[in-house]
């Protein structure tokens, strides 16, 4: 199942993302079997200001557990984390 994520970073919470940045990266790239399609959401500015991530798990619980592992999650990055279940149709890897 599919679910896109979608992270908050709190207010003035720039350099917690940096300090974390490269635990983070490995933490999805050692996951890329279940992180499908991530990266940082911007400001207008172009500051880094949150995360959009498409996961591919059995189910919310298991997402929720995955969630918690991530250096980001680990450091109190996020104000807010939602996630939907969701329905790959275009541009699905075969």
């Amino acid at each position: 199942m599919y679910f896109i994520v979608n992270c908050t970073d709190k207010k003035g919470a720039l350099e917690i993302r940096k300090a974390n940045r490269d635990a983070h990266l490995e933490f999805a790239h050692a996951n890329a079997d279940t992180i499908k399609v991530g990266g940082p959401v911007l400001s207008d500015e172009g500051e880094m200001i949150g995360s959009c991530l498409i996961c591919e798990v059995e189910d919310k619980a298991a997402l929720d557990a995955f969630l918690a592992k991530d250096p980001y999650a680990k450091a109190g990055l996020f104000e807010s984390v939602t996630s939907q279940p969701w329905k790959w149709v275009l541009g699905k890897p075969e």
